[in-house]
């Protein structure tokens, strides 16, 4: 995590003039800086390598145009995601994403964080099981170079289909590649019928289920292994769907396959998508491990039974079971925290093992061994041909390049 000797306090200009001067005289001064929105999660990700000047969009933070009809939406990257959320849903609409982990936007507005911070990150989580990624919801892209030079891709219809996409390069670059300054997204009409349920029962059983609902018809919101920190696992299912029937079809079937398996299958009613997740009050200034895993679907079953993650009580698990990624959460705990690192180490071997990655998104600032949050990809050379094409001087989110350990 940075320190404040590495990452300085942000400036927030209030036109996209002004932080387009602001930075074409840090490139002409060679200074290193850092994208930011409203910094809920400038410490997540790799350590920055040098002392960097934080550079926030959090002014830039205007609806510029929403088509209700074709169900897309204009925006300045420094919105926030409540306020994006809050206003769609005024049109009876939403932007198909998970919140953020550490969300709170019934509470704390900003602990959502920005859209653009959202896209850097390239984060997505249980609603990509129906919806997609965070990247496919992405249909237009409008970003400020390293040289301050202004830079657009796609457009405002979802048929974008001329030329490089330009958007998945942004999308999760973490900051490393340019300032992301406005977007077009695609949006979702709010079905009116949602149904949450909980399936219980044998490890084995389960996995089980889960193999077989992947290959019915079935669509939910959401399919995921939960785990909290008593070290329970169950399966959680949510279902949409306009009417009432299409949810009572699909439930039954769950019924069926649930008796089938001699699992409980436990109806917790409605669950709003827009609903707030249930995270301790301002997580986000606590000390945490945040772990963000990706493998294989079929691969869950093998890690959750695994001795490396048997030996991480207390940890919140939420890893999408149709997917394959998720994130697993630890609170801090000075007095095992050095055995935590050696227990997170052996985790993400096992991960590697099975085919997966492990990222490591937060870790403590007390922490004597750091691990590294990602190592290099295979495509390494490649990554920073890119990265040399678009910040020649290596200005910008220096260390925290995707794909290149850090």
């Amino acid at each position: 995590m940075e320190t404040p000797s590495q990452i300085t306090s942000a400036e927030a200009p209030h036109t996209k003039l002004d932080l387009t001067e602001l930075v074409k005289g840090l490139h002409d001064q060679g200074t290193h800086w850092l994208p930011s929105g409203l910094g809920s999660r400038i410490n997540w990700g790799p350590e920055v390598l040098s002392t960097s000047k934080s550079i926030s969009v959090r002014n830039l933070n205007r609806i510029i145009d929403h088509a209700v009809d074709d169900l897309t939406i204009t925006v300045e990257a420094g919105m926030p995601l409540s306020d994006l959320q809050s206003a769609l849903a005024e049109h009876k609409q939403w932007l198909p994403i998970d919140w953020p982990w550490g969300s709170q936007p019934n509470t704390q507005a900003s602990s959502t964080g920005t859209i653009g911070g959202l896209i850097a990150r390239g984060l997505s989580g249980s609603l990509r099981q129906r919806y997609m990624g965070i990247r496919d919801q992405l249909i237009g892209i409008g970003l400020i170079r390293s040289d301050g030079i202004s830079a657009n891709a796609g457009g405002k219809v979802v048929k974008n289909v001329a030329g490089y996409d330009l958007m998945r390069l942004l999308c999760g670059s973490w900051g490393s590649l340019g300032l992301i300054t406005q977007l077009t997204l695609r949006t979702q009409p709010i079905r009116k019928f949602h149904r949450f349920l909980a399936i219980e029962g044998s490890l084995q059983d389960m996995e089980t289920f889960r193999s077989e609902i992947i290959k019915t018809s079935l669509s939910p919101e959401f399919f995921d292994w939960v785990c909290n920190p008593a070290n329970k696992w169950n399966l959680e299912i949510g279902l949409a769907s306009i009417n009432t029937q299409a949810i009572n079809d699909q439930l039954k079937i769950i019924e069926i396959l649930a008796g089938k398996h001699n699992l409980v299958s436990i109806d917790n009613g409605l669950q709003n998508p827009l609903k707030s997740p249930k995270w301790p009050e301002d997580i986000l200034h606590k000390e945490y491990w945040l772990m963000r895993v990706s493998l294989p679907p079929a691969q869950i079953f093998n890690l959750i039974k695994s001795e490396e993650a048997i030996s991480m009580p207390y940890c919140d698990w939420r890893l999408s079971a149709g997917i394959g990624v998720g994130d697993v959460w630890h609170e801090n705990a000075n007095s095992i925290q050095e055995d935590c690192t050696r227990k997170i180490d052996n985790l993400r071997k096992r991960v590697i093992e099975l085919n997966g990655q492990l990222t490591l998104l937060n870790q403590p600032t007390t922490t004597l061994k750091r691990l590294p949050a990602w190592f290099d990809a295979n495509s390494k050379p490649l990554i920073e041909a890119v990265k040399s094409q678009f910040d020649p001087k290596g200005q910008l989110a220096l260390g925290r390049l995707p794909g290149i350990r850090g």
